[in-house]
């Protein structure tokens, strides 16, 4: 970004850049796994023409590459290069599902679809919940969920 005449203006890629333009995918640091159930590999994204690339996109063709359900493959950890046109990240391959359910974080999964996130409550119900449980000792502590009661 540079100031203009006009106000400030974009110097680098084209705001306007091809989503379908050609990014090319290369691999590296390839290791199979089996204690885990995977492969796993450092994924480099060479995208000139565009900002960057998405995770479903890039697990699209990671999943044809390497002959596998798209479902199983998780990209994760990408950085944009400085100066953008390069990313570098991180992907995993999964065996089957059960060996994904089991070894991936519970974050990645919710990420993924194939698990659901709990339910957010209120942080600052969160919070006087937890301060109310401090004034409670031992049993008692499964009582500071519920609001105190409003009366005398």
């Amino acid at each position: 970004m540079r100031r203009g005449e006009g106000g400030w203006k974009f110097c680098g890629l084209d705001a306007h850049a091809d989503a379908a333009a050609p990014i090319t995918i290369r691999t590296r640091k390839f290791i199979t796994n089996r204690l885990l159930a995977r492969r796993q590999f450092v994924v480099d994204v060479l995208h000139p023409s565009r900002a960057n690339v998405s995770k479903t996109e890039l697990s699209e063709q990671l999943a044809k590459m390497y002959k596998a359900d798209k479902a199983r493959v998780v990209p994760f950890g990408f950085r944009t290069a400085f100066g953008g046109g390069r990313s570098t990240g991180f992907a995993l391959i999964y065996d089957d599902e059960p060996s994904q359910m089991k070894f991936e974080p519970k974050y990645r999964l919710i990420r993924s679809g194939l698990a659901t996130a709990p339910p957010k409550t209120n942080r600052k119900l969160r919070k006087e919940r937890k301060n109310r449980a401090k004034k409670l000792r031992g049993t008692k502590k499964s009582k500071a969920a519920e609001p105190p009661k409003k009366g005398k």
